[in-house]
């Protein structure tokens, strides 16, 4: 296989796995990244809870053990349009996998400094990514992580939908049968962004036919894949605190270390999970299968099963022992939800769930253990609230 790909953020948490899968492949990987992730655990004050190499020390790791090249360039899309842009036109990649967005919703609602920075750089990364396209005239297939919570966490009962809903409106004695974008119910400045991307995908895929598949992705839990596990040197972001750390990971820590289990508020909310393998797996599959010419952007629910945080403390609680304690919830949603989530597009074309009960949680656990003395307690729970 020579076919090239862009991984835009290929050094964040589903980045790198990404990445090292789509080279062990045999794609021609190319990873562009501002390493603003890093800058942000300075800010912070807080690293991942595995020690993560420079990424000059990753890749050559990687070819080390596997003799494959994966080329990287420090470059902010956000701002350097022009060096983003010669860069396309010089390799010109068959494919781009856009994960360069700040990803944590806590983050995003920390202050108004994190609020426009998260705007900020996700809108105009995002769109830079698609004006450079149409600029360069290449027939690229843009393949882009975005999240399960722009549906919000209420589904009136039924399965939402891989995107796009049949609706029939009814106005001055007329009935009219249409198809709409499922619509949006953002919960955070995160969430509201990745909204935003969606109408940029839907403008662009209409006016200049541009191929676009849509990953709506679930919460993510455990940290290494096959290539992350080939040696310390590529281990995979282990993130635990109160901004950037998923639930279940967080969970998996706090047990490690003999905190209790943070659950915010009842424990009710029900949310979407995938394995991080998962995550590597749905980006391959996307991009075997890409949108013919003319064909409307492609939109896949990249979740593999449903729980309530409760229900998940309940697993970790039986196999650790560890207490559960309820603490006030800095969001603001409701109490509890149902969600019923449909994925037939990814099963379709072959993707093998890996599911919480496949013997993971031992593996995430173990990660957890071993590095449990580089946690700091202090920033375990959450410092970052939805109103003031």
């Amino acid at each position: 296989m020579n076919k090239k790909v862009f991984v835009l953020g290929g050094d964040g948490f589903c980045g790198w796995p990404t990445a090292l899968r789509l080279s062990n492949e045999g794609y021609d990987v190319t990873i562009i990244d501002n390493l603003s992730r890093r800058k942000i655990d300075i800010d912070l004050y807080c690293e991942s809870l595995t020690p993560i190499k420079p990424i000059d020390k990753r890749l050559s790791r990687w070819k080390e053990l596997t003799g494959k090249v994966i080329d990287f360039q420090l470059i902010d899309i956000a701002l350097e349009y022009d060096v983003f842009l010669e860069l396309i036109n010089e390799k010109r990649p068959d494919a781009i996998v856009h994960f360069a967005e700040q990803r944590s919703a806590p983050y995003s609602m920390k202050n108004s400094k994190t609020k426009r920075y998260t705007v900020n750089n996700n809108i105009s990364v995002t769109h830079n990514v698609l004006a450079a396209i149409v600029d360069s005239g290449l027939d690229i297939h843009l393949v882009h992580l975005g999240t399960m919570g722009v549906y919000g966490y209420g589904t009136a009962g039924i399965s939402i939908p891989e995107g796009y809903l049949n609706v029939t409106i009814k106005k001055d004695g007329i009935e009219a049968d249409t198809e709409i974008l499922y619509p949006a119910n953002p919960g955070s400045i995160y969430h509201t962004t990745k909204t935003l991307d969606a109408l940029l995908f839907f403008y662009y895929n209409k006016n200049d036919k541009l191929r676009i598949t849509d990953l709506h992705q679930g919460i993510v839990w455990g940290t290494n894949t096959t290539e992350t596990k080939m040696h310390e040197d590529l281990v995979n972001r282990f993130d635990y605190d109160g901004d950037y750390g998923t639930v279940l990971n967080r969970f998996l820590m706090q047990a490690a270390i003999g905190h209790p289990l943070t659950i915010y508020g009842t424990g009710g909310q029900t949310r979407a999970f995938i394995h991080i393998n998962n995550t590597a797996d749905c980006i391959s599959l996307a991009l075997q299968n890409p949108p013919s010419n003319g064909e409307r952007v492609k939109i896949f629910n990249q979740a593999t099963e449903t729980h309530t945080l409760i229900e998940l403390a309940g697993k970790i609680s039986k196999l650790t022992n560890a207490e559960i304690k309820h603490i006030d919830n800095p969001r603001v949603e409701d109490a509890k939800n149902n969600l019923k989530v449909d994925n037939d597009n990814f099963l379709n074309v072959g993707l093998n769930c890996i599911k919480l009960q496949d013997g993971l949680l031992e593996e995430v656990m173990e990660v957890a253990e071993k590095y449990k003395d580089r946690a700091d307690q202090s920033k375990i729970l959450p410092t970052s609230k939805w109103r003031k």
